[in-house]
Parts: structure tokens; sequence; C-alpha cells
């Protein structure tokens, strides 16, 4: 439970990077020039190398791991997974049915663990120190997933996982339209991280309080960001975004705003990583 008294800390969080060169770049011109903190790596990404080296050079920006296991492409050969992938490394781009598949089917447990450590030993061989893991739509929340993750965290070096967890009652007052939408997310991720919390804790895997953009999606502009700031909760929280010089210019434009980051000042709000948790 956080209190009153407790100073707000905000993780400002880009996904996708290594994604595309588009990605990348905004990536890092959100942290030079505005309020962006860390960033999550797809390691499959086309861009992977590019954001890599991006890193290397920008050590103040955390980074984790874009675990993908839907809509994206594999880490593993497509022999070594047969049960997730297709020929051309591509996963299922329908996550609904991906979800079900992954818990059904007690057959691809084996070939999950052995995909979803292929992607933590790729990020290890940067060598960057790995801030924070989440997943491509959230499916490290997935119970068949989030299990593994728990199991295998002492091993695979992970300390701090994304519990995504978007209060719709303090949404419900910063943004309009897409209420079912929103109210379903909200819905469906509460329950999830209920169920998720207390295998965290057990393993002393560090999370945020809250979590802000999933019901958003892709809207995380700068009208956003000035209504959210001033209500957002003691303790500390996350919010995720996509920044892109291509396609998600606003949310670029949002984070290197001068009148949110005047803004984050007169708030008090501490801007940290997953490792100052």
């Amino acid at each position: 439970m956080a209190s009153a008294e407790q100073p707000r800390r905000l993780i400002v969080n880009a996904d996708d990077f290594g994604c595309s060169e588009a990605v990348n770049q905004a990536v890092i011109q959100a942290h030079r020039e505005g309020i962006l903190t860390s960033a999550s790596l797809m390691v499959s990404g086309q861009a992977f190398a590019e954001a890599v080296e991006l890193a290397r050079a920008h050590p103040a920006l955390g980074v984790g791991l874009h675990l993908c296991l839907v809509r994206a492409r594999s880490a593993c050969k497509p022999a070594d997974v047969p049960g997730l992938v297709d020929e051309e490394c591509q996963f299922s781009d329908r996550p609904i049915l991906c979800g079900l598949w992954y818990f059904f089917n007690r057959s691809v447990r084996r070939q999950l663990r052995h995909e979803i450590e292929g992607q933590v030993q790729m990020f290890r061989a940067t060598g960057l120190p790995l801030d924070h893991l989440d997943g491509h739509l959230h499916l490290h929340l997935h119970p068949t997933v989030l299990r593994l993750l728990s199991d295998h965290a002492p091993s695979w070096g992970l300390k701090s996982l994304r519990l995504t967890r978007d209060p719709f009652w303090l949404d419900a007052r910063l943004a309009r339209g897409r209420w079912f939408y929103r109210l379903a997310h909200a819905i469906v991720f509460g329950l999830l991280a209920a169920s998720a919390k207390p295998i965290l804790e057990k393993r002393g895997l560090r999370h945020t309080r809250f979590v802000f953009g999933l019901l958003q999606n892709g809207r995380v502009d700068e009208d956003y960001l000035l209504r959210l700031l001033p209500r957002l909760p003691p303790g500390d929280a996350e919010l995720y975004c996509h920044p892109s010089l291509v396609g998600a210019r606003h949310e670029l434009a949002a984070l290197t705003s001068q009148t949110v980051k005047t803004l984050v000042a007169q708030q008090g709000i501490q801007l940290i990583r997953y490792q100052d948790l």
C-alpha cells in the first residue's frame, strides 16, 4: 500500500526498441530531450543491432527485454520451436488464439522455455544491464509464460517485471471514448495482475504499483500527460508508450514537450528506471 507521504516516482518506458530505425531514433530523442527513462528491446527486431549501439552510447537509459511470443519473429530456429512459429520464424498474429494454445497445449511449454531463454541469452550477449522484462502485447503475464519467467528468474538474471494494471477509475477521468475497449482491458489485465502479483512477490521480483498507457493504446499524447501527471498516485508507477518518427510522432512530441517537462518538475515527480526501485 502506498501512502500519501510517499514520493511520486515514474518510469517512462518506450516499448519496441529495435523494431525499426524510426523507433530507435525516436527513443533516443525522447531520452535525450524529454522525459523517457527506459526502453524495452526486441532482440528479434530488424533494427536490433542499431538499438544496442545506441543504448551503449546512452548508459543512463535503462534497457529491458521486450519478450516477443506473438506478432514477431522468434530467436530460435523453427525446427527447435515448431509448435510456436512457422517456417519463416513468425509467431501467430492472433494473440487470443495464441494465448489459448500456450495455456492448453502442454507439449509447447518446453518450447516456450527454450524460446524465452533464447531471447534472454540474446539480450545478455549485448552486455547491457537487464533493467526489466515486459512482453509484446503483455503476454509475459500469461499464466504459463509467467510461471516460466518466475521459475527461471534467478538463472536468467530477472529482477524486475512489468505488472500491467492501468486503473480504470483514474483513466476514466483522463480520457473519453472507446469505453468498451478500455473497460475490457482494465478487467482482463486487472485479473491477470492480481494473479501475478503474489508470484512476483514470492520470487522477489520488483514491479511498480500501477502501469499507465494500456488503456490509451497508442494515444499517449501531450493532453493525456498533462492530465495524468497532476493525478499521479503516490509511490512507484510506469508509463509506457511507443514513440516513433513514423506513425507515432504525437507520442514523441508528448515526451519531449517543454510543457510536460515543466509540469514534471513542478509536481515534484522523480523520473526513474526499474533498476532504481
